[in-house]
């Protein structure tokens, strides 16, 4: 078995970020042309985009802001008269922010999580869904987290936002999977990536303990995970939440 994305081109949102470079550049490595969005980190787009053209693929990076629906929409606009029609979506952009106690979060940050966790979803499958229900075909995948089965101290915004996209993702999986359209997401646990292989890994002792893999989670197994979903090798998964953490937490039946 093998994952092929040869003609398939894939839009990820965030792609400067840390997950996101190496989501795109995977789907890239089997084949998928790429639409890469950012919201500020023009020059890393750039570079990753001389990166991804290395191997032959096709690329555009388009600036947007994933929360406000006509950001979107031109996103879409630009995306398919340079790459072509979109195949695979990721909504992998989030909204940073510090996060605190309920009683201390300031109410602005649920607003953000809210419109960059679930209104981007819903704005992306807008945009981007009509088309692949013409073509019945079509891969609509979301990054959430490991945080909306831990509901841990501090998370309550992070949480709120990605328990919504759950929602979303649930529904929507049931209205368009008539379409051979598949709807799923990934919930990553505390993940090594880029920027700790440079800087230092965090320490994440006490974290590794409650881990039945013990060990954290790199950014390319994030990646893989999210590669097999947008492949032909998942086309009967769809409504799924899979936490990519080491076991460190099962969805229960």
């Amino acid at each position: 078995m093998k994952i092929d994305f040869t003609g398939k081109v894939a839009v990820v949102t965030g792609a400067t970020g840390e997950l996101g470079r190496v989501i795109a550049r995977t789907l890239a490595e089997n084949g998928a042309d790429l639409a890469l969005h950012y919201h500020s980190n023009e020059a890393k787009a750039v570079e990753l985009k001389s990166e991804i053209e290395a191997l032959g693929r096709r690329v555009v990076i388009v600036k947007a802001d994933v929360t406000k629906q006509d950001s979107i929409e031109a996103l879409k606009e630009t995306v398919v008269s340079s790459v072509g029609h979109v195949d695979i979506v990721v909504a992998n952009a989030v909204v940073q922010y510090k996060w605190t106690s309920v009683l201390e979060q300031p109410a602005e940050d649920y607003a953000s999580q809210f419109e960059s966790c679930v209104m981007q979803s819903v704005y992306l499958a807008k945009a981007f869904i009509p088309a692949m229900i013409e073509k019945k075909a079509g891969r609509f995948i979301g990054i959430n987290t490991e945080c909306s089965m831990q509901n841990f101290p501090t998370q309550s915004a992070y949480v709120s936002g990605k328990r919504g996209m759950d929602g979303v993702y649930r529904v929507l999986a049931k209205e368009v999977g008539e379409h051979q359209i598949t709807v799923n997401q990934v919930a990553p646990g505390w993940t090594i990536s880029e920027r700790e292989r440079t800087n230092g890994i965090a320490e994440s002792e006490n974290y590794i303990q409650q881990v039945p893999l013990k060990r954290r989670g790199t950014d390319q197994e994030i990646a893989n995970a999210v590669a097999f979903l947008a492949s032909d090798l998942a086309s009967f998964i769809t409504g799924a939440y899979i936490p990519v953490s080491g076991g460190n937490v099962m969805p229960t039946i």
